[in-house]
């Protein structure tokens, strides 16, 4: 029995049901993910390394005979319908967005769709730093494909492109391309090593003798967006300067750190800062690659604590509350290392951990983060799981 038929799934076919007077044919899945290393170096051409979350959005579906689409979120307890011929944005409707967005796209690479009618929910917390939304695109794309009878056409590089190129220009959200290539290449106990220049990409085993607890801090992030703006420009700024001494450099990603060290005069203390952080970063991921293929929890730990302190000191951008949430982890002893992961100020912290310890890590969790805040957060235990995928319902 696939692991998509279970409870969940079951609750969405009932709901389909009620909704729709049907059974739905099939069950699409997209995960979230966690980058367990790897902060601010997409968009300087660097290097990620994220997993893929057992945590989902899921698609009941059943092809229709017309253009029309008729979806039911569980979640915001409402339905939209939309023709694949007359796709509009809906200022009203942000979730629905991202599935017209991912019909777009996939129409736009002249694939022939058909309508279909879908009952939708995911269980990752929305504006955590999971990526809900390029799990929804994912699960929307795999809706679409398989309703069309044309699923596993597209290779799962081409597939994250197109839902990349959903969020950019039809939600109008400029993210990178790391949330969905997890999303639809994640593979069950590895992490993906990614080159944002090249997309490039590799499978990491990731030893057993490791878990992983995410501790959301529920904290705002109303900083985010403006901090990610000007931390872009500070990195383009720093690149900049540093080509007129480096002039075969074409972003941080080129820099080693004894360039960088060398001609740090040259760039304004807090641009030094910014490319201190992204130039280290890019090193610690490959450093964390080797130490996960070796099996060297502890040295992996090491790194994830380094990262934090760089993305707190260098980057700055943390917060009180994603200190507070990283101090907390690391107080196990079972704790190999933790982070922030995100764009940082709110949303999650990662912490690797020993099997058996992630009670006590949630417990240090629940027992020190209020203290400090004020807020309740929330915990997850996950491991390393698969990509997108669909499964027949009979």
């Amino acid at each position: 029995m696939s692991e998509l038929l279970d409870a969940r799934t079951e609750q969405l076919v009932t709901e389909f049901g009620r909704r729709f007077g049907d059974t739905p044919t099939h069950v699409s899945r997209g995960p979230g993910r966690v980058n367990l290393i790897g902060e601010h170096t997409d968009y300087n051409d660097g290097f990620v390394l994220p997993v893929a979350l057992e945590r989902d959005v899921r698609f009941v579906i059943r092809p229709r005979a017309d253009r029309s689409v008729r979806l039911y979120s569980v979640d915001f307890d409402e339905g939209f319908t939309f023709d694949l011929d007359k796709i509009a944005y809906d200022g009203d409707r942000l979730w629905a967005n991202y599935i017209q967005g991912m019909a777009a796209s996939l129409q736009r690479e002249g694939l022939d769709l058909v309508g279909l009618d879908a009952v939708l929910s995911g269980n990752i917390p929305r504006a955590s730093g999971l990526s809900s939304s390029a799990a929804l695109e994912i699960a929307a794309a795999e809706a679409f494909l398989t309703a069309a009878g044309k699923h596993g056409v597209l290779a799962g590089t081409r597939l994250a492109q197109l839902a990349q190129r959903a969020e950019n220009e039809f939600v109008g959200v400029n993210c990178g391309i790391m949330d969905q290539f997890i999303s639809v290449l994640g593979k069950k106990n590895h992490a993906l090593l990614i080159d944002c220049r090249s997309l490039d990409y590799e499978l990491v085993p990731v030893p057993p003798e490791a878990a992983l607890v995410i501790g959301n801090t529920r904290a705002s992030r109303s900083l985010a967006n403006s901090a990610y703006n000007e931390r872009r420009w500070e990195c383009e700024t720093g690149v900049g300067l540093l080509q007129e001494v480096l002039p075969g450099i074409r972003s941080l990603r080129d820099v080693t750190s004894e360039q960088l060290e060398t001609h740090r005069q040259r760039l304004p203390e807090r641009v030094y800062r910014r490319c201190q952080h992204v130039v280290s970063e890019n090193a610690r991921v490959l450093q964390m690659v080797e130490a996960l293929r070796n099996g060297d929890l502890s040295t992996a730990g090491r790194l994830m604590n380094a990262s934090h302190t760089s993305l707190r000191d260098h980057y700055e951008v943390s917060s009180p509350a994603l200190d507070a949430m990283v101090d907390a982890m690391q107080s196990v002893p079972g704790c190999y290392g933790a982070r922030l992961t995100g764009a940082g100020f709110g949303g999650c912290a990662v912490a690797l951990v020993r099997p058996g310890a992630e009670q006590a890590v949630a417990d240090a969790i629940f027992e020190q983060y209020p203290k400090v805040t004020n807020i309740w957060p929330e915990v997850y235990v996950t491991t390393a799981a698969d990509g997108a995928r669909v499964t027949e319902i009979k």
